[in-house]
């Protein structure tokens, strides 16, 4: 059935027909190149459990095996030093904070049907949606940047461990051009000729093996009581950020949905499973193999025998559903900027742009600006909510493309919850912190930064809101 509001509109039905030579690509759903506009309901495919799987493929990764060690490795730039209990309670509290967040944000996905940077013009105008855009393009690239270098790292130390060869440069454009042909096939396709047609029991078994293997000859009561710091919040907020940094993603897939429902629990549910698990393998894996450093784990893995190598192997192969996912969305979120230009082009540029990143960045000294990034992207969460439920919980196509090109004060909400982050608990490279650190941070023992950024831009911009709906009213009073 049409949504209100497009059959007042002729001339926006006519924007919602492919343009020839787009229709065959079309026909058989796999929606490579949709572009900006909402997208109807003949190519609203996915099912729940269509989004579960792509979700859950997005989370298993190898990155978040990587980041589950960040929290108990020795305190350091990049390590918490946490105690396993605390880091399990962090894993386990932001797994479930992070995840509704995430599956709210697929649910205005599937209401909206359009793209997330797209769909920030409903609260931030026009014009305004172009500076989470261009954020956004830089976390994507960032993202994708991380991920072909752990994708690397691991196929590296599978081919050093079984061949005597590393070749890390070699996988690195390998897997660029991986990412690029799954970003060809678009969301849908994606999920049909490739999630659904990979051996996700293989995958599932390899992290069982990899449970096993990382307490295997070790003392679990050990590890349970070695000592650690009990800084619950920052490995609480390390933990929300890797989830959080796909709300500014979600709209990209969700909008192919064939419900709000099944955006919401297709997204919340299929990234929430793996979550707890894998971070806390990481934790435990960096814990009974005395881990150093993140690439060490990767290393220390695939140096533990035949069946650490096939469950790696996996691992790394399933890695590339990552780097397509932040192709994919770096290429739609520059048709924000430029709607004109094909997206296939888009793709192929943001793919050579990551791979080539991926060759001249290391990997130790890349993830303080992305955690710079995602400190943006919780308090932006938060004003989109915001406007959305003020919005009665709905959004329709003059909601998205005939707002005003700025609304000043949801981006100075946006703006306030990401600076009250920082002066909570900076994020960043070197330069950032020492600069934000001159205002005295003053992280909250019962909080930390995300929950508080996030309560005072919702605030703030369901104010911004209420004020400059009524304001007519009280003008003309």
């Amino acid at each position: 059935m049409p949504r209100p509001g497009l059959r007042s509109h002729p001339s926006n039905l006519i924007r919602l027909v492919p343009a020839k030579g787009a229709w065959d690509a079309l026909h058989d759903n796999d929606t490579p190149s949709w572009g900006i506009e909402p997208v109807p309901d003949r190519l609203r495919v996915l099912s729940t459990f269509d989004g579960f799987l792509l979700w859950a493929n997005l989370s298993v990764s190898l990155l978040v095996i990587v980041a589950g060690a960040f929290l108990v490795l020795p305190i350091s730039e990049f390590g918490l030093g946490m105690s396993l209990p605390y880091a399990l309670a962090a894993i386990a509290a932001a797994a479930v904070v992070g995840n509704v967040l995430l599956g709210l944000a697929g649910l205005i996905g599937a209401d909206a049907r359009v793209p997330a940077m797209v769909l920030l013009r409903a609260p931030l105008g026009q014009r305004g949606s172009f500076l989470p855009t261009g954020l956004n393009i830089v976390q994507c690239l960032g993202w994708s940047v991380f991920e072909l270098i752990v994708i690397a790292t691991g196929a590296s130390a599978l081919s050093r461990q079984v061949f005597g060869f590393g070749g890390i440069e070699f996988w690195k454009i390998l897997f660029g051009v991986v990412a690029t042909v799954l970003a060809f096939l678009g969301p849908v396709g994606f999920v049909r000729r490739y999630v659904r047609k990979f051996a996700v029991w293989v995958v599932v078994a390899s992290l069982l093996y990899l449970c096993w293997w990382s307490l295997h000859g070790q003392r679990p009561i050990a590890l349970w009581h070695r000592g650690g710091t009990h800084a619950f919040w920052p490995g609480f907020d390390l933990v929300l950020a890797s989830i959080v940094s796909w709300t500014p993603l979600a709209a990209d897939y969700t909008r192919f949905s064939r419900s709000r429902r099944s955006g919401f629990w297709g997204t919340g549910l299929g990234y929430f499973v793996p979550t707890i698990p894998l971070f806390a393998l990481g934790a435990v894996i960096a814990m009974s193999r005395q881990i150093s450093d993140a690439p060490a784990l990767l290393t220390a893995i695939a140096a533990g025998g035949a069946a650490s190598v096939l469950a790696l192997l996996a691992l790394t192969v399933d890695e590339s559903d990552e780097a397509f996912a932040n192709v994919y969305s770096g290429a739609v979120s520059l048709q924000n900027l430029m709607p004109r230009v094909p997206q296939r082009l888009l793709v192929a540029g943001t793919a050579a742009v990551a791979t080539v990143g991926a060759l001249v960045i290391d990997l130790r000294n890349y993830q303080p600006f992305l955690y710079l990034l995602g400190s943006f992207f919780v308090p932006l969460f938060a004003v989109l909510l915001a406007d959305w439920l003020l919005a009665g919980c709905r959004y329709v196509r003059e909601d998205v493309f005939d707002s005003p090109p700025v609304r000043v004060e949801m981006i100075v909400a946006w703006l306030a919850g990401f600076g009250l982050y920082q002066w909570l608990y900076p994020q960043g490279p070197g330069w950032w912190t020492r600069l934000v650190a001159n205002v005295h941070p003053h992280a909250l023992p019962w909080g930390g930064a995300s929950l508080p950024s996030f309560a005072a831009a919702f605030g703030l911009a369901a104010l911004a809101r209420l004020v400059t709906r009524r304001w007519p009213e009280l003008a003309r009073a």
